[in-house]
């Protein structure tokens, strides 16, 4: 079998889908857009051969991969990423190079668009929340009257709550639609009270779920990525509870034929007219790949599997060779840089050591949705797994002020305000006294300030002095022996001015030259 897996360095352990193939006797061919040298050697054992391309958004280079891996190992049967952002280029490579395992071009509407997802939804006898596509404003407007508010905003295709907002008001609606991002197509929807829960798993070739599990979002993934908080979250049994039963409905509804899955709902935590009661479940979405935030770990630590074995033997063997049962409650905590815990990272390790399973960085591109440093965690029981929740996410608190303080300050308030009432004559008065009273106050500092520098320049006064004295010694020393030379040297000019007038009146060709120095030119 060849399995060609795009991207397998990114996230950083989705090395173990590959690496559960290969185990098999796969070929598992990689196509990324890292070079091979800086792919981790765990990327690098997992993969029987990796191909470079300078980027994955070129499909003529990644069609170019293919081809050679094909080529070289024979027709391709699968292609994979496990991840949301590559299910287009997947489905696109899979109709060039005839693979039929999959979702094909024609599932990308509906496996991607928020819109076309409800309406299989409606088709499948589930309820979901009303929703507009955003075209203009006065629709807008129209729907909220309808509706009321708050309203969520969300882009139509996207991923991670990225540009998700709740809005309250008329104001924040038209601000919103005034500098929205205008090459993404929006949907605005009811808001609906209540807190996102996951079901996630992997089906066969007929749709048939092989092992499951759900998780519960402490935190709403939209305010995380928008106040950059803390997110958490925990997993929950599905056996024998509803989560089970309306997934299984959206399995059937959805093309979910050898898939990893992840569905997203919104369990009400107040009656909505139209939707349903206090603690039924609303879908939110759909994505046909494994759930991100190290989801699948944490399935494997809640019951002993190896999720990705699972997914492996699906693909090969259409079937699950593990006994599928429950035996702890999983915690995940994502911590925000520049937030001051109660327990810093090292401690938290320490404490809760026999009890975490992963604790690890996050890179800055998932950081926004997952948090910037990760714990993953187990226990026995619901309430030792809160107990540590509750202790990772500890902040310390900012110490309140002395009752007496408080006091003091609020009588200085009071003070002040009266003070102000008075005409303006008294506050000048007062500001003059206090200006003269911060002049004396900075008088004596400032007059010590230039004694210091007076007596500097006293100590520096000396050295000076010494050193003219030193020069002017040693100009005195050097006139004597100057002057001396000085008349020597006139001396012996005057003693040989006088033989050269003896010997000019002894010359008469000298005394002739000495009277005209020029001569004038011969006649030829």
């Amino acid at each position: 079998m060849n399995v060609v897996f795009i991207s397998p360095h990114f996230p950083e352990y989705y090395h173990n889908f590959c690496s559960r193939l290969k185990d098999r006797g796969v070929n598992v061919l990689g196509v990324g857009d890292c070079p091979y040298d800086m792919i981790s050697d765990e990327t690098k054992n997992s993969l029987t051969e990796y191909y470079y391309v300078g980027s994955l958004e070129n499909y003529d280079e990644v069609y170019r991969a293919c081809a050679y891996f094909s080529s070289q190992y024979g027709k391709i049967d699968w292609i994979e990423s496990e991840n949301e952002y590559w299910l287009e280029l997947e489905a696109t490579l899979r109709r060039d190079f005839n693979v039929t395992t999959g979702p094909q071009i024609q599932d990308m509407r509906w496996m991607k668009y928020k819109s076309a997802m409800k309406e299989v939804y409606k088709r499948a006898g589930l309820k979901v929340a009303d929703y507009i596509k955003l075209d203009t404003l006065d629709e807008a407007l129209e729907f909220t009257k309808k509706n009321g508010y708050p309203v969520i905003i969300k882009p139509d295709n996207g991923v991670g709550a990225t540009h998700t907002y709740k809005l309250k008001n008329d104001e924040e609606l038209k601000d919103f639609y005034n500098h929205k991002q205008d090459y993404i197509d929006y949907i605005l929807e009811d808001f609906v009270p209540g807190d996102v829960v996951t079901f996630e798993g992997v089906t066969d070739k007929d749709k048939n779920i092989l092992f499951s599990t759900s998780h519960f979002m402490d935190t709403s993934i939209m305010d995380t990525v928008n106040e950059a908080s803390d997110i958490y979250f925990h997993s929950e049994p599905v056996e024998g509870k509803p989560i089970y039963e309306i997934g299984e409905k959206v399995v059937k509804a959805f093309d979910t034929k050898s898939r990893f899955f992840h569905f997203e709902f919104i369990k009400l935590s107040e009656d909505k007219p139209g939707l349903g009661r206090k603690g039924d479940l609303v879908p939110l979405e759909v994505n046909m790949r494994a759930p991100g935030a190290f989801i699948p770990d944490m399935m494997n630590y809640a019951y002993d599997v190896d999720t990705y074995t699972i997914w492996a033997d699906m693909m090969i063997y259409n079937t699950c060779f593990y006994e599928i049962e429950r035996k702890y409650y999983v915690g995940y905590v994502g911590r925000r840089l520049g937030i001051d815990y109660e327990l810093s990272d090292a401690e938290v390790a320490d404490k809760y050591r026999e009890y975490i399973k992963i604790e690890a960085d996050i890179p800055q591109v998932l950081a926004q949705a997952e948090g910037n440093h990760i714990f993953i965690f187990r226990a026995k029981t619901k309430a030792k797994l809160n107990e540590i929740t509750k202790a990772i996410i500890a902040h310390k608190k900012k110490k309140a002020a002395p009752k007496k303080a408080v006091k003091k300050t609020v009588k200085a308030v009071a003070k002040k305000v009266e003070e102000v009432k008075e005409p303006v004559k008294e506050p000048a008065k007062k500001t003059v006294k206090t200006v003269a009273k911060k002049v004396e106050e900075v008088k004596e500092p400032v007059k010590t300030v230039v004694e210091e520098t007076v007596k500097t320049v006293e100590k520096k006064k000396e050295p000076v002095k010494k050193t003219v004295k030193a020069v002017t010694k040693k100009v005195e020393e050097t006139k004597e022996p100057v002057k001396a030379a000085v008349e020597d040297t006139v001396k012996v000019v005057e003693e040989k001015k006088e033989e050269l007038k003896e010997v000019v009146k002894k010359s008469p060709r000298a005394r002739k030259a000495v009277k005209k120095p020029r001569h004038k030119a011969k006649k030829r």
